[in-house]
């Protein structure tokens, strides 16, 4: 088994031994440091002494151990102590509760950054490094982060079990919207030099497949995983080798990896055959439909319009309609895509948004405006915190002007 194999091993088993640890001891923040040092002992020795025959098994052990260790060397929780010290060795059931501790990571009290941050810490398998990198900021304070996280759950006296009724519907809708975050701030980076973070997208990947596992017959745990994989299918194509983006409609779909597509299609289909459609679901159908189209002037406008309104009805967002002004050029014109935009002009969720201002300026130039279209070109490059979108932009205002 190389590295890399240990590495993947290492991320799928570190949710399900925290999850057994906190299943048995109750104390998140304890047990997650215990098991973070299984981890990093079973990175070491694995690699150079083999991989154990339960590897599981052998992570439960060494983590129960560092934890009852914690114990004894906490003074203020001697009598919990000898009971937690007189414990037989833990089985290592067949359940997986990779799922309620992401219930527990997104847990309502925090807030959208920390059910972000301690997803990835505590369900990915991510270091705080790691974190800190992906986003951008000091580990010092990514750290913080996941500390304060941890907190607010203990004060919370929140117990280790999936919640009943309405409420689990409405925590399991706040696990697809963290995991549907990290996805995109893994495919389009929010700022930096590079226009996506590979790992990041892949982490996302694998976790909602976790879910999805779990929860089969769930239409929109079904549609995110599909939506994840089409749009994911296009990765090798959005940039050119010097890095630089590549949209959509100039993007060599020979390019596109077409066993992630064929995925993403069946799940769209399945998603779709169940009802009371839901957000995830129709995205999904707007990038099937995107991905059924094999070049760029066969795609099928008038139903991603169709999509975009369903969607835009259900969950109103202003950036759904921003991509139905995109479709709604496609199909009546440029100049009914600007009469739709001109509706989120006062909408302060959008004001000075890089992504309004360029597709405003795509819509001016097409119908001819190359001024009005170069000033707003130049004014989204100066908007957006992403380095790659800054360069794009930048082109397309100089193309606008030649």
């Amino acid at each position: 088994m190389t590295a890399s194999d240990i590495e993947d091993l290492l991320r799928e088993l570190t949710p399900r031994v925290l999850g057994m640890l906190v299943r048995r001891h109750g104390r998140f923040e304890e047990c997650e440091d215990a098991v973070q040092e299984a981890v990093l002992a079973a990175a070491v020795q694995w690699p150079a002494e083999g991989v154990p025959a339960n590897p599981h098994g052998w992570l439960v052990a060494v983590a129960s151990r560092r934890l009852i260790d914690q114990v004894r060397s906490d003074h203020a929780r001697r009598r919990r102590e000898s009971a937690t010290a007189a414990e037989p060795a833990p089985e290592v059931p067949d359940t997986d509760d990779t799922l309620v501790l992401l219930f527990l990571c997104c847990h309502p009290t925090l807030t959208p950054a920390s059910q972000t941050a301690l997803t990835l810490r505590a369900v990915g398998g991510l270091t705080t490094a790691e974190i800190a990198r992906a986003f951008l900021v000091p580990e010092g304070t990514m750290a913080a982060r996941i500390s304060r996280a941890k907190q607010r759950i203990r004060a919370a006296g929140s117990s280790f079990a999936m919640p009943d009724g309405a409420e689990r519907e409405e925590r399991l809708r706040v696990v697809l919207h963290v995991l549907y975050l990290i996805f995109n701030e893994g495919y389009t980076a929010s700022s930096g030099s590079e226009l996506h973070r590979a790992e990041l997208a892949h982490e996302a990947i694998r976790l909602t497949r976790t879910v999805h596992a779990q929860l089969p017959e769930d239409g929109e745990v079904t549609g995110l995983l599909a939506l994840m994989l089409l749009t994911h299918a296009r990765r090798e194509a959005r940039t050119t080798p010097a890095g630089d983006l590549v949209p959509l409609d100039e993007q060599d779909r020979t390019r596109w990896d077409r066993e992630l597509l064929d995925e993403g299609a069946a799940l769209v289909r399945s998603s779709l055959a169940r009802p009371s459609l839901g957000p995830y679901r129709l995205q999904a159908a707007i990038a099937a439909t995107h991905a059924d189209a094999a070049k760029a002037e066969e795609t099928n406008w008038p139903q991603v319009h169709a999509l975009y309104l369903i969607l835009e009805r259900i969950a109103p967002n202003p950036m759904v309609t921003l991509n139905r002004a995109i479709a709604l050029a496609e199909v009546e014109g440029p100049a009914a895509g600007l009469a739709l935009l001109s509706a989120l002009d006062g909408d302060e969720r959008m004001a000075g948004h890089h992504r309004l201002l360029s597709v405003r300026a795509h819509l001016l130039e097409k119908t001819g405006d190359t001024a009005g279209a170069y000033e707003l070109y130049r004014r989204a490059a100066k908007a957006t915190a992403s380095l790659a979108e800054q360069r794009y932009l930048e082109f397309r205002a100089g193309r606008v002007r030649a």
